[in-house]
């Protein structure tokens, strides 16, 4: 039996792709193990139906130094003792690294001990550290270059075996730096049916005088776009269009958006949900008439591709998504939504509108849930990442 180490530099669970991707691996017949952080009161092996859990307790310092990890040895150091160890307790046949940090450590590893080497690029790590508010700190500025990050991943990504990606859009990128296309398995973040149960949705369009009801899931930080779709609702609430927005996530940027909500009086429109699993907020899937993805365009956001688009497409409600190039293709390609343009509040406005016609609303649900089964799950994906491996390691 091929033995595959995963190495992930966070806590575990949750992450649905880690977890989809462990399950399909070792329901194939590989074994796989995962090497994690650790949460208190969490044991330090423990062995699942999708692989074995090997977690460890990091001291905080530790951890906030992954973003100078390319300045100073600390955290690499304290990486390349963990997969060490690992690797003397039994002989594993590839290293699978969760994004580009560890990359350094994946190929270290795969040289010293004769493993192949993969690479799955949940995002575009330059791009995303520069969106986020921790690298425009003054010690984050200091700590993190982004010539750097862009010539790590340049190097890691010519070294890997295999390269995993989410989106054609981001093989394409990689494409354009010289990679071989061969090298590249694009492996989405779509939905394994099996798990998301949503076969009794049928949402209700939206009719005069009625709220319309809006679905926000996932992280809160400023470069997700929350802050449009709030200067939207108080256009619409002046031109008298009544919205309930449910934002269901938590993230840094929460403060910001209730002083946002407080100061634009729409407090009574915006429910804040916090964090939330899928099973706990069935009934606002099944309530919400539009999910709405106001991602901020840019360099990250055009390369990624949430995994809550495959949730709305298979809940049946219709999408309002910002212009980042994924999102646009998406929705453009399987009819299950409408886009706008990113950073402006009217252009969303106006996509609300829209949607609230029931005969538009009604045109749009009738695509995503047939995509979905048919194209965008995850029983496609996982079959390309296990023939992916099939191949690899019989070479």
């Amino acid at each position: 039996m091929k033995k595959i180490l995963m190495l992930l530099e966070s806590k575990f669970p949750p992450d649905v792709r880690v977890e989809n991707e462990m399950e399909a691996l070792t329901q194939a017949g590989f074994e796989v193990h995962l090497s994690c952080y650790r949460r208190p009161g969490e044991p330090e092996l423990e062995v699942t139906p999708s692989g074995t859990i090997h977690r460890e307790t990091i001291p905080v310092w530790r951890y906030k130094s992954s973003v100078g990890a390319l300045k100073f040895p600390f955290y690499f150091a304290y990486w390349r003792r963990r997969v060490a160890r690992l690797f003397e307790a039994g002989k594993f046949d590839a290293v699978h690294v969760h994004d580009l940090p560890l990359a350094r450590i994946g190929l270290e590893a795969s040289r010293r001990y004769g493993a192949r080497f993969v690479l799955d690029l949940h995002e575009i790590w330059p791009a995303l550290l520069q969106v986020s508010a921790h690298t425009h700190t003054l010690a984050g500025r200091l700590l993190s270059s982004d010539r750097q990050w862009r010539a790590y991943e340049r190097r890691m990504t010519a070294q890997a075996d295999r390269v995993v990606v989410v989106v054609e859009e981001s093989k394409a990128r990689l494409v354009g730096f010289g990679l071989a296309p061969e090298k590249i398995e694009v492996v989405s973040n779509t939905l394994n049916v099996n798990v998301f149960d949503l076969n009794n949705a049928c949402p209700e369009a939206p009719a005069p005088g009625m709220p319309l009801r809006l679905l926000y899931v996932g992280g809160v930080t400023k470069h997700r776009g929350l802050q449009d779709v709030l200067d939207a609702i108080r256009l619409l609430k002046q031109q008298g269009v009544t919205v309930v927005f449910d934002l269901v996530g938590d993230g840094a940027y929460l403060p910001q958006l209730r002083a946002q909500a407080d100061r634009l009086s729409i407090t009574d429109e915006v429910h804040f949900h916090g964090f939330r699993r899928y099973t706990e907020i069935v009934d606002l899937y099944r309530q919400a008439q539009v999910a709405v993805i106001p991602h901020v365009k840019s360099e990250h956001t055009d390369h990624t591709v949430p995994h809550k688009i495959f949730q709305y497409m298979y809940a049946r409600t219709p999408m309002l998504v910002s212009s980042c190039d994924p999102l646009v293709r998406l929705v453009g390609e399987t009819q299950s939504g409408l886009s706008y343009t990113s950073g402006d509040a009217r252009s969303l406005c106006e996509g609300l509108q829209r949607l609230s016609d029931a005969g538009q609303w009604r045109s749009l649900t009738l695509h995503g849930r047939e995509a979905v089964e048919q194209r965008y799950n995850w029983q496609r994906d996982g079959a390309r990442l296990v023939a992916m491996y099939h191949h690899l390691l019989s070479e």
